[in-house]
């Protein structure tokens, strides 16, 4: 896979800490998507959550609604929508409307539900999930290809059903499927030939687990017929930059301790970051949990990331109250400005130009010179004869 494919994006769960007005905070996430949109970014995955008060959008498909008549070129997609919770039938329908909304910028990223918390309120295990969204997402993504579906679980029935209007993305927009430990996430998205979206760190035992999943979803694919491809392979990591490491690290004591507190009391995920740190940013960088640093930093990572894997096809910057607003943005820009384009090589031809003109640079300015005398020369001839 060629470097110029990375594509880069932002994974928006959101994460607020709970000092932070909720309403200023969904408006503070809409300015979000819109200045990644101004930057370049390609791409934001909106996510869904009903608990724990942190993730504070419930519906994905509205904030999207909302960011795309903002917004001119980035991609908007549910990251991820929990499958779990709703009829499959409803989901479809939403998403088509939101693709010819949204001109074709609309995605489908789907999951079983992140929180056991949100799952008690529906009155759902989580060992239901999984099977839920598995049900749910077979007929998501066959409703959304156009084929009339007729199905019947313990929890939803569908008879004949078809879109009232198909997609306008076609033959479908881009679909992803979540994948954090499990094996899950890679065969449901190898089952369809969908996308797969990695929530990880950035160690080499993290990346080693990511790639024993992706090799599995390459089994999946090529057993149901589909082609396995690394640009759809996407990795979503924290991420924060300054113009030094002592800036990045002291940005993030605004908000770092607040999230490792959500991170024991909350996230179901194992292993969080112990409380109490005396330097929570130094144990997350020295235990490879985030890149926070440089821009040259970023870079040196990313690259070691996919060399391990293999190659990827995106880097998703997970959306964080780490640093407050203004160092946020900044951390954004230096991605935008310097990691992104070190990357894909976006400067290789103006490098190159530069490089072979700058060693004849004395020659370049003698023809200058000789240009300018020989202009001289003319407009005196000129004014002699006139």
């Amino acid at each position: 896979m060629s470097r110029h494919s990375l594509r880069f994006g932002m994974f928006i769960g959101p994460f607020h800490a709970t000092n932070l007005d909720p309403t200023y905070a969904l408006e503070r996430d809409l300015q979000l998507v819109t200045l990644l949109d101004r930057l370049g970014f390609d791409e934001a995955w909106v996510g869904e959550h009903h608990s724990g008060g942190f993730e504070i959008i419930a519906a994905p498909e509205v904030f999207i609604a909302a960011a795309a008549e903002r917004t001119k070129h980035i991609r908007l997609g549910t990251g991820v929508k929990s499958l779990p919770y709703h009829h499959p039938f409803v989901v479809a329908e939403t998403m088509a409307q939101l693709d010819h909304m949204t001109r074709g910028r609309v995605m489908f990223g789907a999951g079983p539900g992140a929180l056991p918390s949100d799952a008690k309120m529906f009155g759902l295990a989580p060992v239901d999930l999984r099977p839920r969204m598995d049900e749910a997402l077979d007929c998501i993504v066959a409703l959304l290809r156009g084929e009339t579906v007729t199905k019947k679980t313990s929890w939803f029935e569908l008879c004949e059903a078809r879109l009232s209007v198909g997609c306008y993305s076609q033959p479908t927009m881009e679909i992803a499927v979540t994948s954090i430990r499990s094996p899950a996430g890679a065969l449901a998205a190898g089952r369809h030939g969908t996308g797969l979206l990695v929530l990880s760190g950035v160690d080499d035992a993290s990346m080693k687990h990511h790639v024993s999943n992706w090799n599995i979803y390459e089994e999946t694919c090529r057993r149901h017929g589909h082609t396995a491809d690394r640009s759809r392979w996407q990795f979503a990591i924290q991420i924060h930059l300054a113009e030094s490491r002592e800036q990045a690290r002291k940005d993030v004591e605004y908000g770092l301790e607040k999230w490792i507190g959500y991170a024991n009391d909350i996230v179901p995920a194992p292993n969080p970051p112990p409380r109490g740190l005396a330097d929570p940013a130094r144990w997350m960088v020295e235990n490879e949990r985030a890149i926070i640093g440089t821009p040259d930093d970023a870079v040196e990572k990313i690259e070691h990331m996919l060399e391990v894997t293999g190659g990827f096809g995106g880097v998703l910057v997970f959306a964080q109250d780490w640093a407050n607003w203004q160092a946020t943005q900044r951390s954004l820009e230096l991605i935008a400005e310097e990691v992104r384009p070190k990357l894909n090589g976006s400067n290789l031809l103006r490098q190159a130009s530069y490089d072979r003109n700058a060693p004849i640079q004395d020659a370049n300015r003698a023809l200058a010179q000789a240009g300018i005398e020989d202009a001289l020369a003319r407009y005196e001839a000129t004014k002699a004869r006139g």
